[in-house]
């Protein structure tokens, strides 16, 4: 299971369309997170990197294991919403939260 304080973390900022910063893997990421949730029975974050460093290249979609994610901090800077660049359809055990549409407003 998932820190339930990390797990409130992610989900205000996914809420709240916060970026995201954390260590991962040994490198600082700096993310909009999108999709937060189970798959495969493992907890999982689907997010946009957007800084911070990788192995792939930046800005790109990424997966990360919740449980690997060290540091996590909410940061001032928000993001529009989900992308539309992104077009696959990823199956999930359960969805904790999805970023809204950036034309959705807040209730």
């Amino acid at each position: 299971m998932v820190d339930e304080d990390l797990h409130q973390l992610i989900y205000t900022a996914i809420q709240d369309k916060h970026l995201l910063q954390f260590e991962y893997k040994t490198k600082e990421r700096i993310v909009e997170p999108h999709d937060f949730g189970v798959q495969n029975g493992a907890v999982r974050l689907l997010s946009w990197q957007v800084g911070g460093k990788s192995s792939s290249r930046i800005p790109g979609w990424r997966w990360f294991d919740v449980a690997n994610i060290r540091d996590c901090k909410i940061l001032d800077q928000q993001f529009a919403g989900n992308r539309d660049v992104f077009t696959a359809h990823h199956r999930w055990d359960e969805i904790f939260i999805r970023v809204s549409r950036p034309d959705d407003s807040a209730a």
